[in-house]
């Protein structure tokens, strides 16, 4: 994790973990990239919810575990929400349009990204979560590339947010 700013917070409900998901929302612009990393169950969907709800999507967000994307455009910009679980080949990114999408008109929300580390966009945030066994959760943010480091400085600095610099 060099060359970036780090950003962390704990929740210890799935209605926190959304609460504070919906205060990126306000702050993404068409191609942002948000990769998600955690274990099954770790939350990344519930964060992926959270931000759908603030950007006014009203569709139920599931997870696109079995669809590998699933598009919401009724808010205020598309959200593109991939799970690249099912994925075994870098080429079949290209069967998805995997590239269109993440450099198109939305912001795109990409679990197990990391499968395919080399195949992800030069600037991106990256929230890795983790569970511990009471449900507490540990949302890390950082940021790769000068667009993400943007994102990642005007996020922190909501005091909604109430996410706290860690160093590496």
């Amino acid at each position: 994790m060099a060359n970036g700013l780090t950003y962390m917070r704990n929740t210890s409900t799935p209605e926190a973990t959304k609460q504070l998901a919906s205060t990126l929302a306000p702050y993404l612009r068409p191609g942002d990239v948000v990769l998600l990393n955690g274990d099954l169950g770790a939350g990344k969907t519930q964060f992926v919810q959270g931000v759908a709800a603030a950007l006014g999507v009203r569709a139920p967000v599931t997870s696109p575990t079995f669809n590998i994307l699933l598009e919401y455009a009724e808010g205020r910009l598309p959200l593109y929400h991939f799970d690249l679980y099912r994925l075994d080949e870098p080429a079949q990114l290209d069967d998805i349009d995997y590239f269109g999408v993440i450099d198109g008109d939305g912001a795109s929300f990409v679990e197990w990204a990391e499968k395919f580390p080399d195949d992800m966009p030069y600037d991106y945030l990256e929230i890795t979560i983790t569970a511990d066994e009471r449900g507490t959760r540990r949302i890390v943010a950082h940021s790769y590339g000068s667009r993400s480091r943007q994102l990642l400085c005007v996020w922190a600095n909501d005091s909604k947010a109430r996410l706290g610099k860690i160093q590496l």
